[in-house]
C-alpha cells in the first residue's frame, strides 16, 4: 500500500459521505421525513441480500449488492431525478456520465475502473445481475408509497399507468416478485393511493 493509494481512497470514502445529503422525492416508511439517497442505496443492499432467493438463475449476489451499494453516487454531483420528472430525465444520463467520471475517478485506477465498470453494467442493464439490482431500485420506492398511503404519488398525482411503465422491467429482472409488484399496485387503486 502506497501513501498516495490510501490519500485517493480516503479522499472517496470522504466525498461519498456527500451521498447523505442527497434528498430523495421518496417519504421514510414512517412518512416522517424525506429519505436521502444513502438509505436508499442502504435499504436496497438489505433487500438484496433478504430477497436473494427470488433472484433468478445466472445473478450474482453480491455483484448486485455492489451495484445497489454504488448506484447513485453519482447523485452527488447530478442530483436525484424523480422518476416521473419527465424533463429532469432529458439531460440525466450525460449529468450521471460526467458525476461517474469525477466521482470513481477519485480512486486509483484499478478500483476507480472496477466500480465504474459496476455502475455502467447497472445503467445498462443487460446482464441478470444488472436487472435484478434494477428491479429492486424499483420495487423499494413502490414499497414506500404504499406504506405511505400513496406519499409521493398522491403528492404529484400518479397514475397507475406511470407506475405500471415504471415497473415494468420488474417482470423480467425480478420475475418471481412481480406478482407482488401488481397486488401492491391493485391495492392501491383500492386505496385511492393512485388514480386509475
Amino acid at each position: 500500500m502506497t501513501h498516495q493509494r490510501l490519500q485517493q481512497q480516503i479522499a472517496f470514502v470522504v466525498e461519498i459521505d456527500r451521498l447523505k445529503q442527497v434528498l430523495r422525492q421518496t417519504q421514510l416508511m414512517d412518512a416522517s421525513r424525506r429519505e436521502n439517497s444513502a438509505e436508499h442505496s442502504w435499504h436496497l443492499a438489505m433487500m438484496a441480500l433478504v430477497l436473494a432467493e427470488y433472484a433468478p438463475r445466472g445473478v450474482d449476489l453480491q455483484q448486485a449488492m455492489q451495484q445497489v451499494l454504488i448506484h447513485d453516487l453519482v447523485e452527488i454531483d447530478a442530483g436525484d431525478t424523480f422518476c416521473y420528472d419527465a424533463a429532469g430525465h432529458d439531460d440525466k444520463a450525460e449529468r450521471e456520465r460526467q458525476a461517474a467520471d469525477r466521482i470513481f475517478g477519485l480512486l486509483p485506477a484499478p478500483e476507480g475502473l472496477r466500480l465504474r465498470q459496476l455502475w455502467d453494467e447497472f445503467e445498462a442493464q443487460t446482464t441478470p445481475t444488472a436487472r435484478f439490482a434494477a428491479s429492486l431500485d424499483r420495487i423499494q420506492p413502490l414499497l414506500h408509497n404504499w406504506q405511505t398511503g400513496g406519499g409521493t404519488w398522491k403528492q404529484h398525482g400518479i397514475s397507475r399507468a406511470q407506475v405500471m411503465t415504471r415497473m415494468a422491467p420488474v417482470e423480467q429482472g425480478a420475475p418471481e416478485l412481480w406478482p407482488l409488484v401488481l397486488d401492491i399496485i391493485d391495492a392501491s387503486i383500492t386505496a385511492g393511493y393512485l388514480t386509475a
